[in-house]
């Protein structure tokens, strides 16, 4: 018992590091690339993300530790660790498939605000609509883009019962166009940092580190809210002349 507990220990470990190899791959595909900061935050992907990775790493090591028997057959240890690999990795892909499918995908102003749209959030038959240049959907982080305005008062009538029922301007496809068109109306909607201090006094120290991160005086500043589907309190800090985004603070920006 205690040589055959030994050595499914050492199996058990090898497979750990394994699939904590794959782990620490898979978290850099996802936070570097498909979550960038702070947009995690927004949608959600850490906590997919740990529940792919817990599952996977507990489970695979798990259930080599309890087959592992040096005295079986070499056929039937290569069975139970192919299927045990087997279940593993069909764990993943079926992870993999739910965290790409909520992954961030555009920043879009709209109205008054910046919003964060994910995959999951795009009707597939509706991306025909889109621009060209905007019906694949992006794979390396979201997209900086805008929304047009209605095109006549039937068409403003049509978005206004839409949003109502919940298909807000910048998750309809057919709506979406380039920011550089937007950035007269996202200037003229940003507001001045010394209201946000004003504000959320008791947030000046979030708001300071974010000012810190755009690397401008604080002079060159303005923000939006910046919202998800998931999250409505968060600032983005814009360039005051380009209109781009530099720096995030999750604070509040509706007030």
């Amino acid at each position: 018992m205690n040589q055959r507990l030994i050595s499914a220990l050492r199996a058990g470990f090898l497979h750990l590091l394994l699939s904590l190899g794959v782990a620490f791959f898979v978290a850099g595909l996802v936070f570097l690339v498909w979550y960038p900061w702070p947009f995690s935050e927004l949608v959600g992907g850490r906590g997919l993300f740990f529940i792919l990775v817990g599952v996977d790493v507990v489970c695979g090591p798990l259930l080599t530790l309890i087959l592992w028997n040096p005295k079986k057959p070499r056929r039937e240890v290569c069975i139970d660790i192919g299927l045990v690999v087997t279940i593993q990795a069909v764990a993943l892909v079926y992870g993999l498939h739910t965290v790409v499918q909520a992954r961030p995908v555009h920043l879009v102003f709209e109205v008054d605000r910046l919003r964060l749209i994910t995959a999951a959030e795009i009707a597939p038959e509706d991306l025909p609509l889109a621009p060209p240049h905007l019906r694949t959907l992006p794979w390396t982080g979201p997209t900086l883009i805008g929304v047009r305005p209605p095109r006549d008062s039937e068409e403003k009538l049509r978005s206004i019962n839409l949003s109502i029922a919940g298909l807000e301007p910048s998750l309809r496809p057919g709506w979406w166009q380039d920011y550089a068109l937007n950035k007269d109306e996202v200037l003229g909607r940003a507001r001045s940092i010394d209201v946000l201090y004003e504000a959320r006094p008791q947030q000046r120290l979030q708001i300071e580190a974010a000012i810190r991160d755009a690397q401008r005086p604080e002079s060159d500043l303005c923000w939006l809210p910046l919202t998800s589907a998931r999250n409505m309190e968060w600032v983005v800090f814009l360039d005051r002349v380009t209109a781009l985004p530099l720096a995030y603070a999750h604070v509040d920006g509706f007030f």
